[in-house]
């Protein structure tokens, strides 16, 4: 009888082990993210949905890089993002997303070796855009960081942070990858949606 109970107490121990280990990935301690005096309940809140991984979130920094933020917000409002990939992944670097059917004109690269400032580095969780060689060439796509990378700061246009989703955000960094790390399977973004809480978007100023 000892031993019955015992084995029931044990694997309730074990379920409440696996159940608190889960909690802990899901529920990151925000305040050990590099960005997190960017962080406001005032700040843009996006919700992005991948099939079969779930969903992140993540807060859009508009008091740092404007224009690419309301870059960003235009795709969202015209729901490009739907049914698009992370058609890129470099696990222990980042995933890249947002290659959209009909982009829009190319803006400004809001980064420090491009004239603007920027002091939102690139370290995990963060959000920024991708580029051509051409500082001046971002569009849709945009990349989330799944480590610390420093030759990124300065060079690209950082603009936000994930609040949640890092679980999901890990599991998508160890998908398997073939040419041009491409996932072998597509890792598709259902959809990506947004909370304004109160901000107020502007046009997009666009330099072609």
């Amino acid at each position: 009888m000892k031993k019955i109970i015992y084995s029931v107490l044990l694997a309730i121990s074990l379920i409440l082990l696996i159940g608190c280990d889960t909690k802990d990935k899901e529920d990151y301690d925000l305040t050990t993210l590099a960005y997190y005096d960017y962080l406001s309940d005032e700040n843009p809140v996006v919700t992005i949905k991948v099939k079969g991984y779930g969903t992140m979130k993540a807060q859009l920094f508009p008091d740092v890089v404007e224009n690419t933020v309301n870059n960003f917000i235009h795709y969202i409002d015209n729901k490009a993002y739907d049914v698009s990939s992370f058609h890129r992944i470099i696990g222990t670097f980042m995933i890249q997303g947002g290659a959209v059917k009909e982009p829009k004109g190319a803006i400004k690269g809001e980064f420090a070796s491009n004239g603007f400032i920027n002091p939102l580095n690139h370290t995990y969780g963060v959000l920024s855009m991708a580029r051509t060689m051409i500082k001046d060439s971002a569009t849709s796509q945009f990349f989330i960081m799944t480590s610390v990378s420093p030759h990124l700061d300065g060079e690209y246009a950082s603009f936000g942070g994930l609040i949640s989703g890092f679980s999901v955000l890990d599991a998508i960094a160890k998908t398997p990858t073939g040419l041009y790390d491409r996932p072998v399977e597509d890792v598709v973004i259902e959809s990506i949606r947004i909370s304004l809480n109160g901000y107020q978007p502007k046009d997009v100023i666009y330099i072609n």
